[in-house]
């Protein structure tokens, strides 16, 4: 197993492999998702408080609520030479 990890906001970190989704929080069925995350006590809400900007949906059926934007979190994924070269 990959022990790399990615960064979801204010110092806490996800296992790479463990994250199956990065998604928009404003569509209906994500907003569901959520919603039953909550009631089964599976949500995880990195966001300190500030707005949720992605929903992160782990593979042992955990949402994670974070306040980067999707698009951020899934270029922490690059390797380290790709992200050098696009910046």
């Amino acid at each position: 197993m990959n022990s790399r990890m990615i960064n979801v906001g204010f110092g806490n970190s996800v296992v790479a492999d463990r994250i199956l989704l990065v998604a928009n929080p404003k569509s209906s069925p994500m907003k569901k998702l959520k919603d039953e995350a909550k009631l089964q006590k599976k949500l995880i809400d990195v966001t300190e408080g500030r707005k949720t900007r992605s929903i992160i949906l782990l593979d042992t059926d955990h949402i994670v609520l974070s306040a980067v934007q999707p698009e951020t979190i899934n270029l922490r994924f690059l390797p380290i030479e790709e992200m050098k070269e696009e910046g």
